[in-house]
């Protein structure tokens, strides 16, 4: 097993985070599993999309392990897979292939300075892989793309999501994203666009993971929680003073979390009052449409127009 490394200094949080080179036809990218399980046939879809990019695909036979009925395999094998695949000196991009639980159960083992000694690569997930996004900024300095993952139907159902990841990989990528849900309060806010999924973010706190979102733009989406259940996540973070530093706060996808008039009236009653700039709307989370969000680079959230900005930015060179 990887060794954690006891009180490794994050990056300087407010520096800018270094954003990895574009893809080219011929690289080499590895799936991996740090969550649940996945079986052979989501794997071979995985395989057969990423080959038509031109890309090459590892995995490791551990990528098929299973335990405890939803995690894929030990903890010991997740930690050695994503390690050893961010390692390879070949591999410029590291997938994870699905999300579901347990990549909170290894963050804390990683050895962060072997991987920040790697240099800088594409990590590509959402979900529970929310947890690695805030691990990857902090202890490595790196935008990662907070995205589809290949295991995962809309990926593969539809056209824009893999359009969009494609671009987000080999660029250019697109640098404007409309909003299409309602202002719950308007205004214009700029920071480094941080976030992911609810439940993850606040069950993060009191850990070495948890979002530092001062004059951030905070994303938010979850996923299967009812409307008390969101209401608790938001209340965590609003106690821990989470959303309080935000510049402004922008709402994706809240799938299969009960009639939409009631997350609404949740959403709005938990931050409508922070004084920044709150829009819904953006097509990423897990709704049948997945935008690619490079979490760590800079935003522009303006409710005025709708749209969430992401200024051009230069990929570190190859």
């Amino acid at each position: 097993m990887t060794a954690a490394t006891e009180g490794t200094p994050p990056a300087d949080v407010r520096r800018p985070r270094l954003l990895p080179s574009p893809l080219r036809p011929g690289d080499t990218v590895a799936v991996v599993a740090p969550a649940g399980p996945v079986d052979a046939t989501e794997m071979s879809a995985a395989r057969s999309l990423l080959e038509s990019w031109g890309l090459t695909v590892r995995s490791t036979p551990r990528l098929f392990s299973t335990r405890l009925g939803y995690l894929a395999g030990s903890d010991e094998d997740r930690l050695d897979d994503l390690t050893e695949a961010w390692l390879e000196p070949e591999v410029r991009g590291v997938f994870c292939a699905r999300g579901g639980y347990g990549t909170q159960r290894i963050a804390d083992l990683l050895d962060y300075p072997r991987l920040a000694a790697a240099g800088p690569k594409f990590l590509v997930g959402s979900s529970d892989i929310t947890c690695l996004h805030q691990a990857w900024g902090d202890r490595l300095g790196l935008v990662t793309l907070h995205g589809p993952m290949p295991a995962c139907r809309p990926l593969h159902d539809d056209e824009e999501t893999a359009r969009h990841l494609h671009a987000a990989l080999f660029g250019p990528s697109a640098r404007s994203l409309a909003l299409a849900g309602p202002v719950l309060v308007p205004g214009r806010a700029e920071g480094r666009l941080t976030g992911g999924n609810l439940s993850l973010l606040a069950s993060s706190m009191g850990t070495p993971t948890a979002p530092d979102t001062e004059g951030c733009v905070l994303f938010l989406e979850e996923v299967g929680e009812d409307a008390y259940r969101l209401d608790r996540s938001l209340t965590q973070l609003r106690r821990a003073g989470v959303l309080q530093r935000t510049a402004g706060v922008v709402l994706g996808d809240f799938s299969a979390c009960g009639p939409p008039e009631d997350v609404e009236g949740v959403l709005r009653d938990r931050l409508s009052d922070l004084g920044v700039p709150v829009a819904s709307g953006l097509p990423a989370g897990h709704g049948l449409r997945q935008l690619t969000l490079p979490l760590g680079a800079d935003a522009v959230l303006d409710t005025a127009r709708h749209r969430v900005t992401l200024p051009p930015q230069r990929g570190t060179p190859r």
